[in-house]
């Protein structure tokens, strides 16, 4: 049915659906501008909080009292003070601290550097679901906070044009991210405009991840790849095969690659699970999760067609938002369990007013500090993202042949 023009009452002139639309964007676009203006004046940075001596003691395993001891001598990173007089270190003098200890303990160098060694393969993380709301970002955020505390090197990738990956490490899609600047750089078949994905990621204020943006653009690859695949034009490598090699370009830098991946399933999820050495499937009701397996074996299907193996370390499945004091939800869980066995995560992403407080500040729950929230709520929202993201790191540990 054809959508009737309508006179548009702030105009006063005939307006089709797409003008109303384009207007529209663009007046929410230049509001939503205008707030971030107020919220960070054009030179201030989103930054990363500091960390008191008994959090540092317990991200490195250093004993409160070294810490002090050292403190007091002149020895390691000099913490700043607060008006309390309590010692703060930021998170790249926290990884001072590990390296320090690291060289001077090598039989204990992997506890306090966890970062990959020669032979362990680069950890790509493909995080899927087709539905909106089933929790990817707020997984992908969370993940890539948790193994930069630990110590771990990060390359978040921003696959969702929706960008609110992009958005969580404080770069606004259409005001931050110009034209070129998003993994569709590095992927697009055009020999001219392609770039290396070393040109576009971008370092964060969170110290050990970086991150490559997303906004709308990177819908163009969806757009391109069916006419170069029927036109069998463009050079280099097949659609799937492109973000995997992208990213060989900078196997060396990174421990561990976080995809968030849009919420569907198109060229660049086919792309990102072909590329991911492991994946984590967020599950937020068991209706959406059928469909979405039955059209993930689908995609499968379509890529072994065309000769691609996949070899992953882990496919595990992390329920979200889930209540565990909800009944309902509960024997859904324990179904699920019988089902797939250790393929579901034994933690489960609670629901939490903490996590979505976090979220609309655009901060993870490790940026919040404990004054912030209430302590309890802050207590079981945190233990429950910690229980999930030790979870993932032991599988990564696993994959590596570490015990």
């Amino acid at each position: 049915m054809a959508i009737a023009n309508r006179v548009d009452p702030i105009v006063g002139t005939k307006e089709d659906a797409g003008g109303k639309i384009m207007r529209h964007a663009g007046l929410l676009s230049a509001q939503l501008q205008q707030l971030r203006t107020r919220m960070y004046p054009p030179k201030s940075e989103k930054t990363l909080r500091s960390f008191l001596t008994n959090e540092v003691s317990k991200l490195t395993s250093i004993p409160d009292s070294t810490l002090k001891l050292m403190s007091t001598e002149g020895r390691g990173p000099v913490p700043s003070r607060l008006e309390n007089n309590h010692r703060v270190y930021t998170l790249g003098q926290i990884n001072e601290l590990r390296a320090l200890f690291a060289k001077q303990k090598p039989a204990e160098a992997l506890r306090f550097l966890p970062r990959r060694r020669p032979g362990e393969h680069l950890q790509v993380i493909a995080i899927a679901n087709f539905k909106g709301g089933s929790a990817k970002t707020t997984t992908c955020v969370h993940l890539s906070h948790y193994l930069a505390l630990q110590g771990y090197r990060v390359l978040a990738l921003d696959l969702d044009p929706q960008a609110s990956l992009s958005a969580m490490f404080g770069f606004q899609p259409e005001v931050d991210v110009g034209s070129n600047e998003t993994i569709y750089a590095a992927l697009r078949y055009d020999d001219t405009e392609r770039r290396s994905i070393r040109e576009v990621i971008r370092k964060t204020y969170f110290e050990g991840i970086d991150l490559v943006p997303g906004n709308l653009e990177v819908m163009e690859y969806e757009h391109e790849t069916p006419r170069v695949l029927a036109s069998k034009s463009g050079s280099g490598a097949i659609f799937f095969e492109r973000l995997k090699l992208a990213l060989a370009e900078v196997e060396a830098d990174y421990d561990v690659v976080i995809l968030d991946t849009p919420p569907s399933l198109g060229f660049l999820t086919l792309s990102a699970i072909y590329a991911a050495t492991s994946m984590i499937i967020t599950m937020l009701d068991v209706a959406s999760m059928s469909q979405f397996l039955l059209m993930m074996g689908d995609l499968i299907s379509v890529l072994n067609e065309s000769g691609a193996q996949l070899d992953q370390d882990f496919i595990r499945y992390l329920v979200t938002r889930h209540d565990p004091n909800d009944a309902p939800q509960s024997q859904v869980v324990a179904m699920l369990r019988h089902m797939f066995g250790t393929d579901v995560l034994l933690p489960t992403a609670i629901e939490s007013t903490a996590v979505e407080a976090a979220g609309l500040a655009k901060r993870s729950i490790y940026e919040l500090e404990m004054g912030q929230i209430g302590r309890d709520t802050h207590k079981r929202a945190r233990e429950a993202v910690d229980g999930v993201n030790e979870a993932i790191i032991r599988l990564i540990n696993d994959s590596w042949g570490r015990t």
